[in-house]
């Protein structure tokens, strides 16, 4: 065997997934915590029945918009690694080692906070845990990466596993609510209209497109999927179809157990709800349903970090250590660096919880870039193969970019301060760009 040919087989991701991974990794990387916590605050925005599920269906008919153009982009250029890719591509290294940097590192800033949070509740179930809630986010994010190490077949069951677990949970709470709710809570108030009305709708559908977020999770391996062509636009629009129909039901769910009006501002609506059904026997059931419903999201982020991070280093904006693959096809230096961010942000949450909430900023500004891509890409190459072309192009495009423009200006204008510490962070990032890409 050759150099070149031992070195290309340990830095070869394997195609293994399909589809049932690629809907499971949608499903499990979107729907956690946000949809216990969003209703609450959209119902306080929205104190009407129609209004409040009018908010859940636009952001949904939005991510599908997303979906459409995310489709045409990963069956046109399908390397694993996610939006860094795109932009990488049709933008230049620069841009592409803003996303790509930027997306890494909220994603493992996410596999922190969510750890956190699968140990808070663990200490509500069991008291004997509370002064071990930092212990226990460890030890979940640890478990998680052990279990992606041996491969990325190994990875897929456990994401599979997870995701329908998460699944066969809130198909047991919507039946629940239905069976046991007496369609009380079905009286609303008409809000006020004119700008007050525009302003709470444009707020409310800010938190629901956040909560909506995670749709994308196949597009960090599309160079793993069997079956690109077909798998990775059924995984797109049928994991955000499969996520729009749960919150509509979730949703209405809530709305048949108790009125919006009770709902609002509440921190976890769900909980209410859940109490309402089974009594103070709701309070220990939240929490095990909170759990199940995060681990799949633990999971999802550890496979999707360590992706971003192969491919930045296999495209030289990184040091080479990290695009090495083992025979399981996990890259398994670039998980190991993940997971120990990830640990760094468990263990020293409360200062870099401002990180995690600067980072957001990069977060909607990559779907815009990733939108654009689009564009970019029809012009500069439109004889290219495209499997998969965005259906109403551009207007589709022009509505999915748009609509991302004027949440970033949106996430601006609610936080001055994070937004100016994101500017920031952007100047300085070239200076550490030209370094790391000297030293590669």
């Amino acid at each position: 065997m050759s150099v070149d040919t031992h070195r290309q087989r340990h830095t070869r991701l394997l195609p293994v997934l399909g589809i049932g991974f690629g809907l499971a990794v949608a499903i499990g990387n979107t729907i956690g915590a946000g949809i216990f916590r969003t209703p609450g605050e959209v119902a306080a925005q929205l104190p009407s029945n129609e209004l409040f599920m009018a908010a859940w269906i636009v952001g949904g008919l939005y991510a599908l918009l997303g979906a459409i153009q995310m489709a045409e982009l990963a069956t046109m250029l399908p390397h694993s690694g996610g939006q860094y890719v795109f932009s990488r591509y049709a933008l230049g290294e620069y841009a592409g080692f803003i996303v790509g940097w930027s997306d890494w590192l909220s994603t493992c800033g996410t596999t922190a906070a969510v750890s956190l949070v699968v140990g808070e509740f663990s200490a509500a179930l069991f008291p004997a845990l509370t002064n071990a809630q930092t212990a226990v986010a460890v030890t979940i994010s640890i478990v998680f990466a052990l279990a992606q190490w041996k491969g990325v077949r190994e990875g897929s069951v456990v994401q599979t596993t997870t995701s329908a677990l998460k699944g066969s949970a809130f198909a047991a709470l919507i039946v629940a609510a239905f069976a046991l709710g007496t369609g009380g809570g079905a009286a609303s108030t008409t809000p006020p209209g004119g700008v007050a009305l525009f302003t709470a709708f444009v707020l409310s559908l800010q938190a629901v497109i956040y909560t909506y977020d995670g749709w994308t999770g196949v597009i960090y391996f599309s160079e793993e999927v069997e079956r690109p062509d077909r798998d990775i636009p059924r995984s797109l629009i049928g994991g955000v179809l499969a996520i729009i129909a749960t919150y509509v039901l979730v949703n209405l769910a809530f709305l048949y157990v108790l009125p919006v009006s009770a709902l609002a501002g509440r921190p976890f609506a769900a909980s209410d709800v859940v109490r309402a059904l089974v009594g103070e026997l709701g309070t220990p059931l939240f929490g095990a349903l909170t759990i199940v419903s995060l681990l799949s999201a633990i999971n999802s982020n550890h496979l999707m970090a360590s992706r971003v991070l192969f491919a930045m280093s296999r495209d030289g904006l990184m040091s080479p250590v990290f695009t090495r693959v083992n025979a399981g096809g996990t890259p398994t230096m670039a998980l190991l660096l993940s997971a120990a961010v990830a640990f760094l942000f468990i263990v020293f949450g409360r200062t870099f919880s401002t990180v995690i909430t600067i980072l957001a900023f990069f977060f909607v500004a990559n779907y815009a870039l990733s939108f654009l891509c689009v564009f970019v890409l029809r012009r500069r190459e439109p004889q290219r193969r495209r499997p998969y072309r965005a259906w109403g192009y551009p207007w589709t495009t022009a509505l999915a970019l748009m609509g991302s423009i004027a949440f970033l200006a949106g996430a601006i204008a609610g936080d001055t301060r994070n937004s100016l510490y994101a500017l920031l962070l952007l100047a300085a990032s070239y200076p550490g760009f030209r370094l790391l890409k000297s030293s590669t």
